[in-house]
């Protein structure tokens, strides 16, 4: 490639602003602009590839109305119930709080669609009920807070897949479908590294909860139990779109808090809003500069140049596949997962699409290596939170990670070497694919 092409100088003015600080976002906008003015191309295409993108997909609204749900959903005292229910679920055996960190977050994936809210909302919370007292070490309790949160955008709602849906145009539904068997898998590999850890290193048993205080316990969780349910059942009986159970759940959240529950402010309510639009903001920026981004890629054939250099590689589906996941678990550690999603799988999928590929296992597949990638060394963003939560050295934290990472990549392996693992239920729900 010639290094002083337009494409080349896009690509390298890009780093050069990533690395000087600004967002990611921001500096795909400044190189795509870049790009236009030495290929002479019209300075306003920018401008309008972005508002044509961001205001034409209307399946976008559904991010900043699940990222609202979640706020809603901690602020109020839905989750201290869930919590309460998920402690008298498995809190009574040996490693009990580490087992009830990844049942809540598989509880807490049907509600928020983000690992990173699911690590500051309920792992922050999880974080200190491990460690009171010196339960358990703050590195072993802050990295299985980040591995369990990456549960969440696998099992519905997903914001990944989402993105996933607007870049490939696979069907929002059967994608989530299609996230649930692949996200237990992943959980049940954390509870059998947790069931080696509790004996190995001799963590507590809790005081477990007696049976005829269940029904209470449970009751008390059940409306917020029932939002999963709510949000799911929407979308699969045809009643709402994917979007529009965004909106549902959102308003669930905010109405079993306010009116069930009466545990929300306005002033709570004003923070959670605050919070909600901000985060949407900087989601948006970045799509806004990858969707520019994108039209100069289009621009440049590289798809249609990535397709023909893999067809004479003559992979196999699965060897292309192969090939997919260490693409995608490199750059993981690299790259933040929304700029994967839409920088970089866009120009995989024709390839998939010629190798006969599903695009919801594919979808599924890339979702996976996204998440992984959030608790990969060295720039795993969940790593970096979770030591600012738990003020931890991130060298301990990478430490108590390694082993379920292993774990969640041999997970990894099974879903993309077996994929009716990931599309036997959205089959059973009539997917054709």
């Amino acid at each position: 490639m010639n290094v002083t092409s337009p494409f080349s100088l896009t690509v390298l003015a890009i780093v050069a602003l990533s690395f000087l600080g600004l967002p990611i976002g921001h500096a795909m906008i400044g190189g795509s602009i870049l790009y236009l003015l030495l290929a002479g191309l019209d300075m306003g295409t920018a401008a309008e590839q972005l508002l044509n993108g961001m205001y034409s997909n209307y399946i976008l609204l559904a991010v900043p109305l699940f990222i609202l749900a979640a706020e809603l959903m901690n602020i109020g005292s839905m989750t201290d119930r869930l919590m309460s229910f998920c402690n008298a679920i498995v809190g009574r055996f040996r490693g009990g709080l580490a087992y009830v960190n990844i049942v809540q977050s598989i509880i807490f994936a049907g509600m928020s669609g983000s690992a990173i809210a699911d690590a500051a909302g309920t792992g922050k919370m999880m974080q200190q009920m491990m460690t009171r007292d010196g339960k358990y070490p703050g590195s072993y309790a802050a990295a299985l807070t980040a591995v369990t949160a990456v549960i969440g955008p696998i099992i519905p709602p997903s914001i990944p897949m989402v993105i996933y849906a607007l870049v490939s145009d696979a069907s929002i539904g059967y994608l989530f479908l299609a996230g649930v068997v692949p996200g237990l898998l992943m959980a049940l590999a954390q509870m059998v590294i947790v069931f080696f850890d509790a004996r190995r290193k001799n963590f507590p048993v809790e005081a477990p909860t007696p049976l005829r205080e269940l029904p209470l316990i449970t009751r008390r969780a059940l409306p917020s139990l029932m939002m999963p349910v709510v949000l799911l059942g929407g979308i699969y009986t045809g009643a709402t779109t994917p979007t529009e159970a965004a909106a549902v759940a959102a308003a669930y959240a905010l109405l079993i808090s306010t009116v069930l529950y009466r545990s929300v402010s306005y002033s709570d309510f004003y923070r959670s809003v605050l919070a909600s639009a901000r985060t949407t903001a900087s989601i948006g920026m970045l799509i806004a500069g990858a969707l520019v981004f994108n039209y100069v890629i289009t621009v440049e054939n590289i798809p249609q140049t990535l397709t023909t250099i893999l067809q004479a590689w003559d992979l196999s589906p699965t060897g292309f596949l192969i090939l997919v996941n260490v693409i995608l678990l490199v750059l993981g550690c690299l790259l933040e997962g929304t700029t994967i999603l839409l920088v970089v799988v866009p120009v995989l999928i024709p390839t998939a699409r010629a190798l006969g590929l599903d695009m919801v296992h594919f979808g599924v597949v890339v979702v996976v290596n996204i998440m992984i990638g959030l608790i990969t060394p060295p720039y795993g963003l969940l790593l970096f939170i979770m030591t600012r939560i738990a003020e931890v050295p991130l060298r301990d934290l990478v430490r108590d990670t390694l082993p379920f990472l292993w774990a969640m990549v041999g997970s990894l392996v099974l879903i993309t070497f077996f994929p009716g693992l990931v599309l036997w239920l959205p089959r059973l729900l009539g997917y054709q694919g």
